[in-house]
């Protein structure tokens, strides 16, 4: 099969793309090398066919595409944070860009697309396990664009055009996730507890997240490409974790339990509480997460 991974240099898409030749399918990496690195693909560089090109670019996406049997559409700006300060440049980059990318498949006639979303489409949840059905009221710029991404795939599968898939991930952590300002919380602790500096905690500390390996996430995503499923499935574990709770963990399994928290003021656009219902994904893909938050965090660090 050829399949093709846009972000395929970054963080999650470089473990996608390490997956898949493992496989053994044909693979076309489509990177900007924006935020995503050659240096994630050095196991599998001389496996793959790499084109650097931004979705924004219309011309070189309709070449790379050629012969593509499905599309992994991975590339995008992720940052709460950053995308109140730069709303536009995400509206363009994670909306108008999957436009871009479904518009140029269609064009080609790649079969099937899988549009990688977030939970973050849903904002403050009205119940304590999110499932699919559950209504979407963004609280971030980064959230409505991708919200709007989906519309684009629904609307694209509805008019018949393309077999689409949207897999909306929780807090997808692991090897290769990078560090900056905008940074998600495990990297940004890892990081300051890893230099003996206290982790940051925005809030009491008491929001709750979904933390979902990286390498579970590969697995249902590559489920989500062998199957002729078109839906939306929710991309977790189902176990929830408070930032607190986190805190203390990643201290422990660094050896380093006497480093303690600073609290700051919550971030604006930050959801208090998050946890996916993933009994769609575990009906409709075939596959349970394996790997344990303390496995997975081991395994982080030990790769940093």
């Amino acid at each position: 099969m050829k399949i093709a991974v846009t972000g395929g240099a970054g963080f999650i898409g470089s473990h996608l793309v390490e997956k898949l030749v493992y496989k053994g399918d044909n693979v076309v990496v489509l990177d900007s090398l924006w935020s995503g690195k050659l240096d994630n693909l050095a196991k599998v560089f001389q496996k793959i066919k790499f084109t650097d090109v931004d979705v924004r670019e219309n011309g070189k996406l309709l070449g790379s595409l050629e012969d593509v049997d499905a599309v992994v559409h991975l590339a995008a700006l992720t940052s709460v944070q950053e995308s109140i300060v730069m709303p536009l440049l995400y509206q363009e980059v994670n909306a108008t860009g999957t436009l871009n990318v479904l518009n140029k498949s269609v064009k080609v006639g790649v079969k099937k697309f899988i549009f990688i979303s977030s939970a973050a489409v849903y904002g403050n949840p009205i119940e304590k396990s999110i499932n699919e059905n559950h209504p979407t009221k963004p609280l971030s710029p980064y959230a409505a664009s991708k919200l709007k991404a989906e519309e684009y795939c629904r609307s694209y599968s509805r008019m018949g055009k393309i077999s689409i898939t949207i897999l909306r991930l929780f807090n997808v952590y692991g090897p290769r996730q990078s560090y900056s300002q905008y940074s998600a919380v495990i990297t940004q602790f890892i990081d300051k507890i890893k230099n003996n500096q206290q982790p940051i905690i925005f809030g009491d500390g008491e929001q709750v997240r979904d933390f979902v390996y990286v390498g579970d996430v590969v697995e249902y995503i590559s489920k989500a490409i062998e199957s002729g499923i078109q839906d939306t499935i929710n991309i977790g574990t189902g176990t929830e974790t408070t930032i607190n709770q986190l805190a203390q963990l990643v201290a422990r399994i660094s050896k380093k339990s006497h480093i303690t928290p600073l609290y700051h003021p919550a971030k604006e656009g930050d959801i208090r509480y998050s946890k996916a219902d993933i009994s769609k994904a575990i009906k409709t893909l075939g596959y349970i997460p394996k790997t344990t938050l303390e496995e997975g965090l081991k395994k982080t660090i030990d790769a940093n």
